[in-house]
């Protein structure tokens, strides 16, 4: 009787040579996942759920399990997701760094999480280094012997991918911090040069402290900092609440658009001005804050205005800044440089104003430093 044929031989010569190779190791189908495939998840949920299932495959009883990175982030220490087996869910849980907003929660929040689900031990290990990432599972009942080996052995494959996915998402956060999410997603899908960007139509908000060089000079370097620590908050904050993306803060000053897109202007300029009036609430609740604390309340202008920039990749060949520019951006500066003398805290533009309904009363027509033509100038009704 002749042998039978294996259909390895129907499959591309690159699995081919992959499959022979684990056999050759005796690598069971989990493990051979983690060498070929697990790199090319999407996201540490989807390597955990994906984890879990095969191992569940090659017979490890599994309840649910949890995967703990730590994260380069401003505000979050430790991303905890959280897979259940009867489900094939996963869930995430946030641990915030001190001075977050909220206390960092204990290192065994994955382990308390999975303890509420079974009544077997937490078999537990650290991939890679002491204190990389955590890797946890719990069965329906205790692991043997040889189901914690594997457990283990898993976890020694998965150092790779995980690593991929931390550098990944390492680059990620860093961008999302230091560009803001729409930028960085801008910069990670083009190439690294000088002369790519687009012309986009944006309801653009510059804002500014007053008096913020004299502050500098009379007061004790921390405080200086925590001073820009709070404006920087309560400005950022209203914008990004609304749907905006600060571009940049310059000294003590912030640039920031709300994108149009394919919409009509209306609501990238109505979410600028909501921005702009949650911003005057903020800095109202801090001075009233600071002056509790016998510090000098903080003022500051800022000037909306709608119009196309310039948004992409400038600067010297080697060393790049991602921004927007164009006539608009020096529209709305010096614009904001008329708050102090018009006494108002916030200046719309008569090309923001013309696609919006919410109040303003009419300042009249102003020159602007360096613009050609005067500019129609508005400003929210006081109430």
């Amino acid at each position: 009787m002749a042998p039978s044929r294996c259909p390895v031989k129907d499959l591309p010569v690159t699995k081919t040579a992959h499959l022979r190779h684990h056999r050759a190791m005796q690598l069971s189908p989990t493990l051979a996942w983690l060498v070929d495939a697990a790199s090319d998840s999407p996201g540490a949920d989807r390597l955990l759920a994906e984890l879990g299932a095969h191992l569940v495959a090659d017979g490890v009883p599994l309840a649910a399990g949890s995967l703990t990175l730590e994260v380069p982030h401003p505000l979050i220490a430790k991303r905890t997701w959280l897979w259940r087996a009867e489900s094939r869910g996963v869930i995430e849980a946030l641990g915030f760094a001190p001075g977050g907003l909220a206390p960092d929660p204990p290192n065994d929040a994955g382990r308390r999480w999975l303890r509420d689900i079974a009544a077997g031990e937490v078999h537990e290990d650290a991939v890679g280094r002491a204190d990389g990432p955590l890797l946890r599972w719990i069965g329906p009942r205790a692991f043997t012997t040889a189901e914690a080996a594997q457990l283990h052995q898993a976890a020694r494959f998965a150092a790779t991918p995980l690593a991929v996915l931390a550098a990944r998402a390492t680059l990620r956060a860093t961008l999302d911090a230091y560009l803001g999410k729409r930028s960085a997603e801008r910069v990670l899908a083009a190439p690294l040069r000088r002369d790519l960007g687009e012309t986009i139509q944006a309801a653009l908000l510059y804002a500014d402290l007053r008096n913020f060089t004299s502050l500098s000079e009379t007061a004790p370097p921390a405080l200086v900092i925590a001073a820009l620590d709070a404006w920087f908050d309560r400005i950022a904050g209203a914008v990004h609440a609304f749907g905006g993306e600060v571009l940049k803060f310059i000294g003590d000053g912030v640039l920031a658009i709300f994108p149009v897109g394919e919409a009509s202007p209306r609501g990238a300029c109505d979410a600028a001005l909501r921005a702009a009036s949650a911003a005057e609430a903020g800095m109202a609740y801090l001075n009233g804050e600071r002056g509790a604390q016998g510090l000098p309340p903080l003022a500051f202008g800022a000037a909306l205005h709608l119009g196309q920039v310039l948004w992409g990749n400038i600067g010297a060949a080697n060393r790049l800044d991602f921004t927007a520019i164009g006539p608009a951006v020096n529209l709305a500066s010096r614009l904001e440089g008329l708050c102090k003398s018009l006494g108002r805290t916030v200046l719309v533009s008569g090309a923001l104003a013309a696609e919006t309904d919410m109040p303003l009363v009419s300042l009249g027509s102003h020159s602007l430093r360096g613009i050609a033509a005067p500019c129609e100038v508005f400003a929210p009704q006081e109430m």
